[in-house]
């Protein structure tokens, strides 16, 4: 997920910003009822995991609104990584230091870890280089153990290499194309056609798009599907200026229908589980280039709804990175103290989220929003 560069002056999608911090907030309430979950089927909020692939296509079409007038002009390459890495690399290191203290001070998990060790995850996690299985210090089989939820900026940066190197200049026919190969790539995932042998194995009745945080084989073919149709439908709709008015309540409408998506319970299970795949794919095929479509086409109205949706998109980036350690911490605590009543339960999972958005808050009030000024000013416009 991303946002303009912080020396745009061009007019900000307001609306987006506010879905992307409303999406950032069911994403933290997913994590929270996860670790409750008695399996992905039952889960309470049943599709957060699609925000994801909700705010690749966000940043598909913010990239594309951003930067893409502005090759040739007053824009190259290493300008763009300049900008891109100013945007996004101070909360990857945030949200790996945060996952690296919590992992110190407050799990158990430390005991079979040298701190040699955790040091080079650390190292690894700041750098967004994914870890093997040898390097799993929490055994979840993640690619980022202090920080799970950077898998999904790792492959920002890909979509945004793609973009910078190649797809920029594809004409509106060529993306087209391309963002019609990705769709078949999409539906192949989610309704399990395994067209191209990615999902043999016990991945073969999964009729989800949930995954790609690991470095194993059928995990990055997820990542990589997950990644290329959103972001470029997303940069597809900018371009062909697809716009929908709304009225008034665009914001609110929008925010319904982004809800609605990922508060879905599972759809189909046992025989009809690939009900639940179809359902995934019009979410992201159909639905969320439609919510781009509307929030894009309709300012903000009233000065309430304009502030709520900027500070919503202030917090949506760091709520999204520097939550998981925290519902890290959680999980831990939650087995340590199963017995508990549920009273106690809830009130901590609640405490949680409400930490989440507080540390957010503070860490782009204090330290996100000032080193990219200082950066955009040592390495910009020096």
């Amino acid at each position: 997920m991303q946002s303009n560069s912080v020396t745009s002056v061009k007019p900000r999608f307001e609306i987006l910003d506010g879905l992307r911090g409303v999406a950032a907030i069911i994403v933290v309430a997913f994590h929270i009822f996860e670790i409750y979950s008695p399996g992905p089927a039952l889960q309470i909020i049943n599709h957060g995991y699609l925000a994801v692939d909700f705010f690749f296509a966000l940043s598909g079409f913010v990239l594309g609104y951003a930067y893409d007038d502005r090759w040739g002009r007053n824009m190259n390459l290493k300008q763009f990584v300049a900008r891109r890495l100013i945007r996004l690399q101070p909360m990857v290191i945030a949200g790996a230091t945060f996952g690296a203290m919590l992992y110190y001070f407050g799990l158990a998990h430390i005991d079979t870890t040298t701190v040699g060790t955790l040091l080079l995850v650390w190292l690894l996690s700041c750098l967004l280089i994914p870890t093997s299985s040898g390097l799993d210090i929490r055994g979840w089989g993640e690619g980022y153990s202090l920080d799970g939820p950077q898998w999904s900026l790792a492959f920002e940066y890909i979509a945004n290499l793609l973009y910078a190197l190649i797809i920029r200049r594809f004409p509106k026919w060529l993306l087209g194309l391309f963002v019609v190969a990705a769709a078949v790539l999409s539906v192949d995932l989610s309704c399990n056609l395994d067209i191209f042998g990615m999902l043999a194995g016990r991945e073969a009745e999964r009729y989800t798009m949930i995954g790609g945080w690991s470095l194993a084989p059928t995990q990055l073919y997820i990542g990589f599907t997950r990644l290329l149709y959103p972001f470029f439908a997303g940069l597809l709709v900018y371009r062909i200026g697809a716009r929908i008015w709304a009225g008034a309540a665009s914001f609110a409408l929008c925010s319904v229908m982004i809800a609605a998506a990922l508060l879905m319970p599972r759809v189909g299970i046992g025989a009809y589980g690939w009900t639940n795949g179809l359902y995934e794919s019009l979410c992201v095929l159909v639905l969320f280039p439609l919510i781009l479509m509307i929030g894009a086409g309709t300012a903000t109205q009233g000065e309430r709804t304009t502030r709520l949706c900027k500070w919503l998109g202030r917090i949506s980036y760091p709520l999204y990175i520097t939550h998981y350690p925290l519902i890290y911490l959680l999980f831990d605590w939650r087995y340590k103290h199963d017995a508990l009543s549920a009273e106690v339960h809830i009130y901590n999972g609640v405490v949680i989220f409400i930490l989440a958005i507080l540390v957010a808050c503070a860490v782009e009030r204090l330290y996100d929003a000032p080193v990219r000024r200082r950066l955009v000013k040592g390495l910009i416009q020096s």
